[in-house]
């Protein structure tokens, strides 16, 4: 079974900071990409920041040079390093993963993590 485990949400004022963390772990082998998706009260999910095999990196245009996402492979975990946040960036913070369980198939499944609510307020 594989789970992702976020941490690191919680209250910060305008302008300030925040990192995200989300450590995937059970039966992988390997992680196609992770990424961050968003869901703020009243809003449908949305996707924040994605890092896929290779290096590549995408981002919403509303979170570009303010947030970084990184991963480390080692570890099966990926970062959201939230720069200047504002309070448009309230929600619930939920990392995903594409990973493949097994070599003998190319088969990717989607997993979630259960979310971490980030508030933005002075």
């Amino acid at each position: 079974q594989v789970q992702l485990v976020e941490s690191g949400g919680g209250l910060v004022q305008p302008g300030g900071s925040l990192r995200l963390s989300c450590a995937a772990s059970g039966n992988i082998f390997s992680i196609n990409s992770m990424g961050w998706y968003r869901q703020a009260p009243g809003k449908e999910r949305e996707l924040v920041a994605i890092a896929v095999s290779g290096g590549n990196t995408n981002y919403a245009d509303s979170v570009k040079g303010r947030f970084t996402i990184s991963r480390d492979n080692a570890k099966n975990t990926t970062y959201l390093q939230m720069n200047n946040v504002k309070p448009e960036d309230t929600a619930v913070y939920y990392c995903n993963a594409h990973l493949r369980l097994t070599w003998r198939n190319s088969l990717v499944f989607q997993y979630w993590g259960q979310g971490t609510q980030v508030t933005v307020s002075s």
